[in-house]
């Protein structure tokens, strides 16, 4: 396993499995607790008229939150835990909730199976996935190759100078193809026209034999004015605001040529 760049979440999942992890110097490896988007997350106020839209509910937000709840608020009635918890299902459907603890427990058993192919000490694979799954603190803990190797025990190695020229040619190639340098701005995408179509390319699965999977996302982004109302007799002000009409978000194959 090469990572040249960032492997957070399923990049650091699918690591798990290698025998040796090839790390770079600015490579990074992240925690690999699950986020779930679907139908009937909750809806994204910044794009109201896109039923696409939804915002992802981590497992351990949700977790974080009842520890705020019974740690530091210590609250421990369960009167009022058991209506915090309906509150909660209020704003996060509870198939949603009953989900993303699903998807957690079925990520620890992956990642348990992924490094068992590499490693016999069972203490040190649960140390391991409680780290990546909770212990880290944050989704965006960033854990460079020095404590993957030292801190977790991983097989990480550093490539040598001929190599990482390798990689680095490799990495540059994708990075044009997905534009991972240019920001995201639905402004500067629009320009002056008042609706466009895109097709982002966002991910790349590739191989000789097997062709090319890219998970794509498309849709129209549409320039619209709203009315922000005002104290009386103040009249309302407008404001532009793009509107995000996602009509496909997935994989996608193409053949190689």
């Amino acid at each position: 396993m090469i990572i040249p760049s960032k492997a957070q979440s399923s990049g650091t999942l699918i690591s798990l499995g290698a025998n040796q992890i090839i790390m770079t110097k600015q490579a990074t490896l992240g925690p690999i607790d699950p986020s779930l988007n679907g139908p009937l997350n909750p809806q994204n106020p910044q794009f109201p008229n896109n039923p696409l839209a939804r915002i992802p509910v981590s497992v351990e937000s949700i977790k974080g939150y009842l520890s705020l709840v019974q740690g530091d608020l210590k609250i421990h009635d369960e009167e009022e835990l058991a209506q915090i918890v309906i509150n909660l299902s209020k704003e996060v459907h509870p198939l949603v909730l009953g989900d993303v603890y699903r998807s957690r427990t079925q990520i620890q058993m992956l990642a348990n199976k992924l490094l068992s192919k590499q490693l016999n000490d069972k203490e040190k694979i649960d140390k391991i996935i409680s780290f990546l799954c909770s212990d880290s603190g944050s989704h965006d803990y960033t854990i460079f190759r020095n404590e993957a190797r030292d801190e977790l025990g991983l097989n990480i190695e550093t490539p040598n100078d001929e190599f990482y020229k390798i990689i680095k040619q490799t990495y540059d190639d994708i990075k044009t193809e997905l534009e991972l340098i240019i920001p995201y701005n639905p402004n500067v995408i629009l320009g002056n026209n008042n609706s466009l179509n895109y097709h982002f390319r966002r991910c790349l699965i590739e191989s000789i034999a097997g062709g090319t999977h890219v998970f794509v996302s498309e849709g129209t982004l549409i320039k619209q004015m709203q009315n922000i109302p005002q104290v009386h007799p103040l009249p309302p002000i407008q404001r532009t605001i793009i509107d995000d009409q996602r009509r496909f978000e997935g994989w996608k194959f193409e053949q190689n040529p």
